[in-house]
This record gives structure tokens, C-alpha cells and sequence, in this order.
């Protein structure tokens, strides 16, 4: 059986270092993106469980990431946490994402929720 994927998309290695970590604890296979345009080129392809999100990425938005995933139908399942560091914008996209987390975000917490959000069977 394989794992469920998350998919990472944050331009900061070491921030999406720690969230793979995280996840990979949860019971997810991780795979990362640090640009916002290879993030939408690959979601065309992929179908992640989960996705964890910036919202300031290089070339395309987390904002526009996340409106294109929930209009593609083959995404209707993906679950996606925004992570920012922007309260207004979490603000703002609190009804779009499953979940709204401010940075700093300990492990433990997305580990937590990752689990949580996690698909079943």
C-alpha cells in the first residue's frame, strides 16, 4: 500500500525541510516545489492528499495556487493548508483552504493536523 502524498509547495528549504518531516511522520510521501509556476505545471499531473502552501512563492502566487485547485475536478479531494506568516491573507483565505496556519508553525502541530486530514482506507 502507498502512502498518501503531500504535496510541499514553500520557497524556503528549511521551512519545507521541517514540513516534510513532519509529514512524512504523519504517514504521507512528501515531494516539494519552491515555485509557485512548476506548483501549478505539476498539479496538472499529480494528485496530491495533501497540499501545504505559502502564499509568497516566485512566478505565481499561493493565492492563485489555491484557486486553481479548487477548480480542477481531479483536485476536489485535495485537502490544502495554507501556512503564512500574513494574517489578513490567512484572513481572507480561511473559507477557501481546509486549514489557515500562521508561521511560525511548530512540527508538532502540522504533524498533528496532517494526520487529521489524512485519507482514510
Amino acid at each position: 500500500m502507498s502512502l498518501p502524498l503531500a504535496l510541499i509547495i514553500e520557497d524556503d528549504p528549511d521551512i519545507a525541510n521541517v514540513f516534510s518531516f513532519a509529514l512524512q511522520l504523519a504517514g504521507y510521501a512528501t515531494q516539494t516545489i519552491e515555485d509557485g509556476g512548476l506548483a501549478i505545471e505539476q498539479l496538472n499531473s499529480l494528485l496530491p492528499a495533501l497540499v501545504v502552501l505559502d502564499l509568497n512563492l516566485p512566478h505565481v502566487s499561493g493565492e492563485s495556487i489555491l484557486q486553481h485547485i479548487r477548480t480542477q475536478a481531479g483536485l476536489a479531494n485535495t485537502r490544502v493548508i495554507v501556512a503564512t506568516a500574513q494574517d489578513r491573507a490567512a484572513e481572507y483565505l480561511q473559507h477557501e483552504a481546509d486549514m489557515v496556519l500562521i508561521k511560525p508553525i511548530s512540527p508538532t502541530q502540522l504533524m498533528e493536523l496532517a494526520a487529521r486530514l489524512k485519507p482514510q482506507g
